[in-house]
């Protein structure tokens, strides 16, 4: 029994270092990677199409313009799936959970090109809300399900406890129930994180910019430097992002849960 045991905590030990270590070098990474990428392209013997796009502010514009997508889809997740993952775990609402919960699911299965381009024919927006609704659709799905399943695997002896003494539904949601599911629900809102930034690349689609339209360009006029920055610069975005995550599953948990 002693040597089970030894060996459970040597894994999460060994898991504990490599998470620490990705957390360093995952940065490092992704730095790297788009560091070494620009002082190649801004390095190489650029003709004049390729100097339209691969220059500092122009690549400055689009990595600002992919960063607000992604911000407005998180906003937007957050805004609905949370609120929306809580109302459908209570007792009254638990009947209709499945409808919510397939209608998400439809979004993460249906592929993101066809759903920008949808909700675009339907209402013929432009800019950066044309397509960071229909993406916060997309991503919606880890969030909400995250929120439903870290609120439902809440001890029931602990609500029940919380009610004991006196706390209304609201006070055990607020003070129970909610910080046990954080852990859960970012573990969801990094992956939602992650996956926004490789579908704001097509915000291109309906002129909401992005890094979408440096890769595009490349594409089209058949300049191989270009779609590599281009690719590096969202690769390595959504690399940080996603240490973004990591670190604020790490620290902004229960501290009794880290």
């Amino acid at each position: 029994m002693t040597a089970v045991t030894d060996a459970v905590l040597s894994v999460e030990s060994g898991s504990r270092r490599a998470e620490v270590l990705r957390l360093f070098v995952q940065p490092i990474a992704a730095v790297a990677l788009v560091g070494g990428v620009l002082t190649w392209a801004f390095n190489s013997d650029l003709d004049a199409i390729e100097v339209v796009t691969l220059n500092s502010a122009t690549l400055l514009k689009a990595t600002w313009e992919h960063v607000l997508i992604t911000l407005a889809v998180t906003v937007l997740v957050v805004a609905v799936a949370i609120p929306l993952g809580v109302v459908i775990t209570r007792r009254w609402a638990r009947r209709i959970a499945p409808v919510f919960t397939g209608i998400a699911t439809i979004g993460q299965a249906a592929p993101a090109i066809g759903v920008v381009v949808l909700y675009f024919l339907w209402t013929s927006q432009e800019g950066l809300w044309a397509a960071a609704i229909p993406l916060a659709f997309v991503s919606l799905l880890p969030v909400l399900r995250n929120t439903m399943v870290g609120i439902q695997q809440v001890d029931p002896a602990l609500v029940d406890a919380g009610r004991g003494i006196g706390m209304s539904s609201f006070t055990v949601l607020r003070r129970v129930e909610l910080p046990l599911a954080v852990p859960l629900i970012l573990a969801g809102l990094r992956t939602s994180l992650v996956l926004a930034v490789g579908t704001a690349t097509l915000a291109l689609f309906v002129n909401g910019g992005g890094l979408g339209f440096v890769i595009d360009t490349g594409y089209k006029v058949a300049r191989t430097t270009v779609l590599l920055t281009g690719a590096a610069l969202a690769v390595g975005l959504s690399l940080l992002v996603d240490w973004l995550g990591a670190l604020a599953e790490r620290y902004l948990g229960p501290k009794g849960l880290r």
